[in-house]
């Protein structure tokens, strides 16, 4: 028998990250039930047999466990309470994860008012993108109660190979707000560091070769590094969204009242490539703001 046999799950946000999630859940056996506004009675999701919603609200209703995986808080505030959503639909015993990367205080409201409705909250925000996605080797960062993550652990078994619980409601997005800082300051770093060999004469693609291995090493390094050798710029994970994260980032240290200077500095370079119109490029496309700095 499949994993996820007579589950019934809903994500709602099919882009880079909720398609490959869907699919793996539908794999696995499971009754999926998908929502975007821009979804289409031809989208192969629904071709292969998933169903479509046509609201938040009616997903919630065919759904036991309620996945969010869109763009940023905003777009999960809309997602929960707007005409027809999932708060709407909701019921007692119903799940909601948000998997997207999104504001810590937000997160732990939306939670306590889920939970008076007698539904339950988690924060499960993932990191290894699109890759990780299509691969099922998700990095997830959980924010719940033991006993809510009993409950869904089979899911994201499915979905990633390192599952880390982090602590209650809300320390998912705090370890991803974390995670997202170092992303975004390394791969800046890893622009710098190639662009450095190639106006010194020597060729990057080498000098990314050498460094595999050493100290320098890192998923970035190796992924992204191989993106700024090769020019590949399609994402992936648009650079307009690293910005949102580091954003994120720098209200959560105001918050707790820690100074975060190269979070700071990094941010500025993300935002000179948003502000040059490169957002909808591959993080891997910040070696172009260096390069033109």
């Amino acid at each position: 028998m499949k994993k996820l046999t007579n589950s019934r799950i809903g994500v709602i946000g099919i882009g880079h990250m909720g398609r490959p999630i869907a699919n793996n859940l539908y794999s696995e056996g499971a009754f999926v039930t998908v929502y975007s506004r821009s979804l289409k009675k031809n989208d192969s999701l629904i071709v292969q047999g998933l169903s479509g919603a046509s609201t938040p609200r009616e997903l919630t209703e065919l759904s036991d466990i309620i996945i969010l995986m869109v763009t940023d808080t905003d777009s999960v505030n809309h997602v929960l309470h707007g005409n027809s959503g999932v708060i709407s639909g909701l019921s007692k015993g119903k799940i909601v994860i948000d998997m997207g990367t999104t504001k810590v205080r937000e997160t732990r409201q939306w939670a306590e008012e889920i939970e008076k409705l007698g539904g339950v909250f988690i924060d499960a925000p993932v990191s290894g993108g699109q890759v990780g996605a299509e691969e099922g080797s998700l990095s997830i960062m959980v924010g719940a109660s033991t006993e809510s993550l009993s409950l869904v652990r089979p899911v994201f078994e499915v979905l990633g190979k390192n599952i880390t619980h982090i602590g209650e409601v809300g320390a998912g997005q705090v370890a991803k707000t974390a995670n997202q800082s170092i992303v975004g300051i390394t791969l800046a770093a890893v622009a710098e560091g190639l662009t450095l060999a190639k106006k010194a004469g020597v060729d990057p693609a080498k000098v990314r070769l050498a460094l595999q291995g050493g100290f320098a090493e890192s998923r970035v390094l190796d992924l992204h590094g191989g993106r700024m050798v090769e020019r590949m710029f399609e994402p992936g994970g648009p650079a307009r969204v690293q910005l949102k994260d580091l954003n994120q980032a720098i209200e959560l240290a105001d918050q707790v009242g820690l100074k975060t200077p190269s979070v700071r500095n990094a941010q500025t370079l993300w935002k000179k490539m948003v502000d040059n119109g490169w957002g909808e490029l591959d993080q891997a496309g910040i070696i172009r703001v260096i390069e033109n700095n």
